[in-house]
């Protein structure tokens, strides 16, 4: 059963690392460098700085009550109306893992192999997700743990063998467009980035032991996953450049081509992959918990399980459905996904807070 789920802060410090980065270590360079240009990287430092804002908002929430955000709703607006607000929040997590598999099959048929059918993909790796989903959080957890030194591994070497191909001319002259294009960059970086940690607040307090570790560990994990942003997005700049950043989809990729130590060390972003490919498990996997726990919640079920096969076809399915092609995945980012973010990720905890707040001042009052 869900609730009898727990994960250490360690545990839960790499999740967090993990999903921050997700699918925006992929997709998020080439957007920046749209908005911002050669400031890409100010945008991301200017995400990052913010997003702490928010990480503080979440524990916030997390704090007014040691149980999950779908019994927090209950416990706040009542039980229909709490049952009603976790429907409509299901939306975002549901689209967000839709988007997720997305740039899997896109960035595979894409990049790796274009002559196999993107359903292929969808299908075996939701079929992984699957399998890690029904083994529970805690298995999750530790599968984190295991891969995330080879993740660091492989990323250490992407950026220390980048180092030869930096042009710092490419990052001048610096806000020559002003401030305002930096700012749309930054708030579409928290809308990718920073604000789908919303989603944690189904795992955290509840399944994480020790509640002042579990915070740290959030501002730790999201601390280290924000650098790893701002140092990719800055070395696509310096690699690629602003133009050739944009016109790539995916340009952390097209960096991993240019890695030629000595015309021997070459022809790695195969293997390089592969930290894109675990971080946007991760990220999906999460999403995909946080759904079947928040449905099996919502129906006061006993055990998520039974949700999970049924959900993951249609997960399959709606990722055919919901975005045709690239184009129309990117146009709608930029349309829906981030009011759709600030709605889910700012203003709900927002609420959230202030219902607790004013549930604590009745209280203290109704004692006097």
């Amino acid at each position: 059963m869900s609730g009898n789920e727990n994960i250490s802060p360690r545990q839960f410090m790499i999740l967090v690392v993990f999903f921050t980065m997700g699918s925006a270590i992929l997709i998020v360079p080439s957007s920046l460098a749209l908005y911002a240009k050669q400031d890409a990287w100010l945008a991301a430092i200017l995400g990052v700085g913010t997003g702490f804002l928010f990480v503080w908002l979440y524990i916030s929430v997390a704090k007014t009550s040691q149980s999950t955000l779908m019994e927090l709703n209950e416990k706040l607006l009542g039980r229909w109306l709490g049952k009603a607000v976790s429907l409509l929040f299901i939306f975002p997590i549901f689209v967000g893992a839709v988007g997720v598999l997305f740039h899997v099959g896109n960035f595979m048929t894409s990049q790796m192999m274009p002559d196999t059918p993107i359903q292929s993909f969808y299908i075996i790796f939701t079929a992984i997700v699957v399998m890690g989903v029904r083994l529970g959080m805690e298995a999750l957890a530790r599968a984190s743990e295991i891969l995330f030194p080879w993740f660091l591994f492989l990323y250490v070497i992407l950026v220390i063998f980048l180092f030869p191909q930096i042009k710092f001319e490419y990052i001048q002259p610096v806000m020559e467009a002003g401030i305002k294009p930096t700012t749309s960059a930054a708030m579409y970086f928290l809308s990718i980035v920073t604000l789908p940690l919303v989603v944690l607040l189904t795992i955290f307090p509840a399944h994480v032991n020790r509640l002042e570790d579990g915070q740290r560990s959030f501002f730790t994990g999201y601390t280290i996953g924000g650098l790893i942003m701002i140092i990719i997005i800055t070395m696509s700049i310096l690699v690629l450049g602003p133009d050739l950043t944009t016109r790539n989809q995916y340009p952390t990729f097209a960096m991993a081509k240019k890695i030629d130590v000595g015309h021997f060390f070459q022809r790695v972003e195969a293997i390089m992959a592969f930290i894109w490919l675990i971080s946007l498990y991760f990220k999906l996997a999460l999403y995909f918990y946080a759904t079947v726990v928040t449905v099996s919640r919502i129906f006061n079920l006993k055990d998520y399980r039974p949700l999970v096969l049924p959900l993951g076809m249609i997960l399959v399915s709606l990722s055919l459905i919901q975005y045709p092609n690239s184009v129309y995945e990117q146009t709608s980012n930029i349309a829906f996904w981030v009011p759709f973010m600030v709605t889910a990720g700012m203003l709900y905890p927002l609420l959230l807070l202030f219902l607790s707040g004013l549930k604590r001042v009745r209280r203290s009052y109704n004692k006097r």
